[in-house]
């Protein structure tokens, strides 16, 4: 067993203020090396938490000696190259969402890391927040019967401004946009939740703020700012004939929601951005909280949940790979993205269509 687990951090925008503080809290974990574009965001993210090395090439922190771990929190665009490469280094991957640009990059990562033998993970950081955990077993226990339809609803209204500078995030090359940001965590919560996986989808992407502030003028978004989808799932354990609706808004106001419901044969579950978890059986007339914890935030960032859900994914990363553990429970691996890309991939084939876009055996005609 190793003593302690070299991190190497790739990108320096939500790894410095959620990966990091996580690492660094870590017992057994220090952060070795840190890359970004810019050689001095490398630089002053690597003194903040007592990393020797830090640099603009990539490469170098995929490829460090004492690096045992590699995070890669850049634009999707890069993923791929970067995850191959620190595969062929011999490393362990944490890749951010949406795992790649299309199925067939997602296919080839996964071969990789399938025939290296090393630990491949998908941060789909939610399912490790203690309170989906706890409903994730009161579904398997049978607490609202058979799902009949899951729905999600998330806003969050920081894009509705126009003054925002255009950046990756507003780049359909880079692999910008809500549906591969946000919805890719909506999929993989469905398909881990539901035990069971999309059958169809329907999906329309918008765009709301076209124009967006760029080097002295304005450069066009070519990204969504909205991305809806309806959905049916293949018939599983817990799943019958059920079916699925997402709304995902990067503008609406007023404030930040991000809820989860699933409605059962015997009753009804609600899951809120921190954990909460709320139930409902038949006949009863509003929603009864049930006791969860909530794990830590990162001081100083917006509690979204995401925070708090890496909070508990980064200790266990360490202890599966100072154990030599070829998984991690709950953990979403590469196959689990591949999963999340096909279904990402089908939705803008719909929404380039304008039809239901068939993934499973049972989906029929129309979604």
């Amino acid at each position: 067993m190793k003593d302690s687990i070299g991190v190497g951090i790739i990108g320096t925008g939500f790894a410095r203020k959620v990966q990091m503080p996580a690492f660094a809290a870590c017992r057994n974990a220090r952060i070795v090396s840190v890359a970004s574009g810019s050689f001095e965001n490398a630089k002053t993210a690597a003194t903040e938490f007592g990393a020797e090395h830090f640099t603009s090439n990539w490469r170098e922190t995929a490829g460090h000696a004492d690096v045992d771990l590699v995070c890669i929190t850049t634009p999707p665009s890069l993923h791929r190259e970067m995850t191959l490469a620190a595969i062929e280094n011999g490393k362990h991957v944490l890749c951010e969402k949406p795992m790649a640009m299309t199925v067939a990059e997602a296919a080839e990562m996964t071969a990789s890391a399938e025939k290296a033998g090393v630990l491949a993970l998908i941060d789909f950081e939610l399912r490790f927040q203690p309170g989906r955990q706890k409903a994730y077993a009161m579904i398997r226990n049978g607490e609202i019967g058979k799902i009949r339809h899951a729905k999600w609803s998330f806003r969050a209204p920081q894009r509705g401004n126009p003054n925002l500078p255009w950046n990756w995030w507003s780049d359909i090359e880079q692999g910008g946009g809500a549906l591969g940001a946000i919805n890719s965590h909506i999929i993989d919560s469905f398909h881990w939740f539901l035990g069971t996986e999309v059958s169809s989808v329907f999906c329309q992407l918008h765009s709301h703020v076209k124009r967006r502030p760029y080097d002295g003028g304005f450069r066009d978004v070519t990204t969504d700012d909205e991305a809806n989808m309806i959905l049916r799932f293949d018939d599983g354990e817990l799943c019958d004939d059920a079916t699925g609706i997402v709304s995902v808004s990067m503008l609406e106001q007023p404030e930040y929601v991000s809820r989860f419901e699933i409605f059962g044969t015997d009753g009804a579950m609600r899951i809120d951005h921190r954990g909460d978890v709320f139930i409902a059986k038949n006949g009863e007339g509003e929603w009864t909280a049930v006791e969860v914890e909530f794990g830590k935030a990162v001081p100083g960032l917006p509690d979204t949940g995401f925070p708090r859900g890496f909070m508990e994914f980064a200790p266990r990363i360490i202890e599966a790979i100072r154990e030599g553990k070829p998984d991690i429970e709950y953990a979403a691996t590469f196959n689990d993205g591949l999963k999340v890309q096909r279904v990402q991939d089908a939705a803008r084939e719909s929404n380039a269509t304008g039809t239901a876009i068939r993934l499973g055996t049972q989906a029929p005609s129309s979604a």
